[in-house]
């Protein structure tokens, strides 16, 4: 099999991932296989240009939705106002622009590859690799189907913050998202917090609550969860858990794990926007 390499938030920093891409191919890895962790876009000045990098991969490369990338699809379709921050105006002007929000829309919240979970933000604790596995591809159906504007529309909010097998509907869809694409804390019943302000790290937990990652109990501790989301946590390489998000976008660094050996790539990055 191809050498997977899982590769940290982009978020339009295409000039940090072409160096990326290119120092891998240079180790001899012609037919690596890279596995994105959502965040392709926005903030950094490139987005368009590292949306039709990743879309060229096709059978080369892999992605999970992050949040941003969710905005992108919503803002396309106004349904959200975009931030002062974005920067996804080229791809909305582009005149391949359908095809690309195509081919996002339809990609996945989670998948499965070397025995690594990948997803963007966390997983809740109650949820096992498999319930991950399929609870994700409720969301990605959602996103591929006729009614996938309505969903947009819908998606927003912080409630329920909980997660219950007997939630329906969009309240099931919603927590699902935040799961996968926004959380970083949550208490040991699994009970999501928002409000704690972006820049806080792993050592700053609001009371009561803990990152999702320390849980006691949590159903996928003995799988690999390979995550972004969280810059200000940086670079973390346990047994159970691979954090790639770096900072790029900051003027930190783009990072690259080798899956089978945990070899490290990283590239230095410009500043595109200030922290915090």
């Amino acid at each position: 099999m191809s050498p997977t390499y899982a590769i940290g938030d982009v978020q339009g920093c295409e000039h940090a991932l072409a160096m990326l891409v290119e120092r891998v191919r240079r180790e001899g890895d012609e037919d690596a296989f890279f596995v994105f962790v959502g965040d392709l876009v926005n903030r950094g000045p490139q987005s368009l240009a590292s949306l039709r990098h990743m879309k060229s991969l096709g059978e080369r490369g892999a992605v999970v939705l992050g949040n941003h990338d969710l905005h992108l699809l919503a803002a396309a379709h106004h349904i959200r106002t975009p931030h002062r921050l974005d920067t996804l105006d080229d791809i909305l002007a582009a005149p391949d622009r359908d095809e690309l929000l195509d081919w996002l829309r339809r990609q996945p919240l989670a998948l499965l590859r070397d025995g690594h979970l990948f997803i963007h933000a966390g997983v809740l604790p109650q949820w096992s690799v498999q319930q991950t596995l399929a609870l994700a591809h409720e969301v990605q159906q959602a996103l591929s189907g006729p009614d996938w504007v309505a969903f947009l529309r819908d998606m927003y909010g912080n409630m329920p913050d909980q997660w219950d097998d007997k939630l329906t509907g969009h309240d099931r869809l919603r927590c699902i998202v935040n799961a996968l694409t926004r959380m970083r804390f949550c208490d040991a019943g699994g009970r999501m917090e928002f409000k704690t302000k972006e820049a806080a790290g792993a050592g700053v937990a609001p009371a009561g609550f803990m990152p999702w990652f320390d849980v006691p109990g949590r159903k996928t501790a003995h799988t690999t969860i390979v995550c972004g989301h969280w810059s200000t946590l940086g670079l973390v390489l346990r047994p159970d858990l691979i954090a790639l998000d770096t900072g790029c976008v900051w003027g930190g660094k783009l990072s690259a794990i080798r899956l089978h050996d945990r070899a490290l790539f990283q590239v230095d990055c410009a500043r595109y926007q200030e922290p915090g």
